[in-house]
């Protein structure tokens, strides 16, 4: 089976919007065993929307449509699909007062004409609900075609898929695998066996791509599973994928690479996690582990530190507290920092990070705290302190075991525990500054709190 994703939308053209619905519709079709080949975006144009349309129907089984089927003139999919099929569109009574019911909750204007317009639907068609907004999903079957209308909205696009679309795939390559029923609405997923399709993504922090895909060359050759190195901000990722016609038999071969994967000599101690782990909740799980709290002090990114570790639930069982101190004034008062050691050596400076460290873990009462202070541009640097400089200290009851890719370090022991800190130049615009030094932060913490090995077992979670 051959599916195809065409997402429609002038805004999408003209980059007004990023285009998510394309990933997230590819995750999903690779997760079913679906060869998806194709993807199109289109604008908000009727001649080019059946031409994109007539495309994807000769050359592809399934085609995915998202946008379009909105209330306005512009909105122009449903018309054009059902056109193309040869179907009628019929007024659906239950999709009217399911609209009506949500314009109300949200003190909408009820606009006859509006509501008109999207209750109507193509003759045949599975209306696939929408829980959030006004336009249902749409699934057709016609010519030995199959087709999915899905709204734009990724808030209305993805529970629609995963709730309704999804299970109805399923049954529908279930059926196919045996033969179409009864109804033909297998027909066009083609025939003989279903193949599935696992993967699983294998997380790594302080250590950079090249050096990981040195230690996994011989098995990146390997055509099943696959193996796929790609990068996130301060990670390196490999993605695992098996293909066979059992979902025990892909998840099998999956599961035995990763843990020849985790186990090589130079990887398995940067392991923090698997699929949808962050460096956040890699964190807060060493805190627990370890019964500490933790406190911040972030002047360069000005509290995105502390969003990503609350951005995790049940945060609040290990972090205590943040300062936000932008200013030097506020760096003096609420974490008492020397107005002279600023004014001898800079705000950007190892010694202020680690005065900010140390006020943050006294002040607060934490276990450990972290310190971020630095220069994110775009002006303010100099010869001496470039854009880009950071300076990122640890203070607390930490394990040291070097300071990590592109660091250097200064420690030594003091009544608060271990201390150290370290000196970075990143590249990038304002944004991509402050991003890289949060992830790196959470880098070192999650390094100094786990000097155990990790199994690396597939069952399990890094600590």
């Amino acid at each position: 089976m051959i599916a195809e994703i065409v997402c429609v939308g002038t805004e999408l053209l003209l980059g007004q919007i990023t285009n998510t619905n394309a990933r997230f519709l590819a995750e999903r079709l690779a997760e079913l065993g679906i060869d998806s080949y194709f993807q199109q975006v289109v604008g908000d144009n009727r001649d080019r929307l059946v031409g994109v349309l007539e495309l994807a129907l000769g050359r592809s089984d399934f085609v995915v449509v998202s946008g379009g089927l909105g209330p306005t003139e512009d909105d122009l999919t449903k018309e054009t699909v059902s056109e193309l099929l040869g179907l009628r569109l019929v007024h659906d009574p239950v999709v009217a007062e399911r609209i009506v019911q949500v314009l109300r909750g949200h003190r909408s204007p009820l606009v006859e004409a509006a509501v008109a317009k999207q209750s109507r639907v193509p003759e045949g068609a599975t209306v696939l609900p929408n829980p959030v907004g006004t336009a249902p999903g749409l699934l057709i079957s016609a010519g030995g075609k199959l087709v999915a209308m899905l709204p734009g909205p990724p808030q209305e696009l993805e529970p629609i898929v995963r709730d309704h679309l999804v299970p109805r795939l399923v049954a529908l390559l279930d059926e196919a695998a045996g033969g179409p029923g009864p109804t033909g609405e297998g027909r066009g997923l083609g025939r003989g066996v279903r193949s599935y399709l696992h993967s699983r993504t294998i997380k790594f922090c302080g250590i950079g791509e090249p050096l990981v895909e040195e230690a996994v060359r011989d098995l990146i050759h390997s055509s099943n599973p696959t193996v796929a190195p790609y990068v996130s901000i301060g990670e390196t990722h490999l993605r695992v994928t098996a293909k066979a016609d059992d979902l025990a038999r892909a998840r099998t071969l999956v599961d035995d690479m990763v843990s020849l994967i985790v186990a090589r000599k130079g990887l398995d101690t940067h392991v923090f996690g698997f699929d949808d782990d962050t460096l956040a909740v890699a964190c807060g799980r060493r805190l627990r582990e370890r019964g500490l709290t933790l406190a911040l002090a972030e002047s360069l990114t000005g509290g995105l530190v502390g969003h990503l570790v609350t951005d995790v639930a049940g945060s609040s069982d290990y972090f205590e507290r943040g300062y936000v101190v932008y200013s030097n004034r506020s760096k003096t008062e609420l974490l008492g920092v020397d107005p002279e050691l600023i004014r001898a050596h800079g705000a950007v400076s190892e010694e202020v990070a680690l005065a900010l460290a140390r006020g943050a873990r006294v002040r607060s009462g934490a276990g450990v705290a972290v310190a971020l202070t630095g220069i994110a541009g775009p002006g303010g640097g100099s010869p001496e302190k470039p854009v880009g400089l950071v300076y990122i200290a640890l203070a607390g009851p930490l394990a040291g075991s070097g300071p990590g890719e592109g660091g250097r370090e200064t420690a030594g022991v003091a009544d608060t525990g271990i201390e150290e800190c370290h000196g970075y130049v990143f590249t990038g615009e304002r944004h991509l500054v402050k991003q890289r030094a949060a992830h790196r932060a959470l880098t070192l913490l999650w390094l100094r709190l786990g000097a155990e090995r990790r199994s690396g077992s597939p069952g399990q979670r890094p600590g």
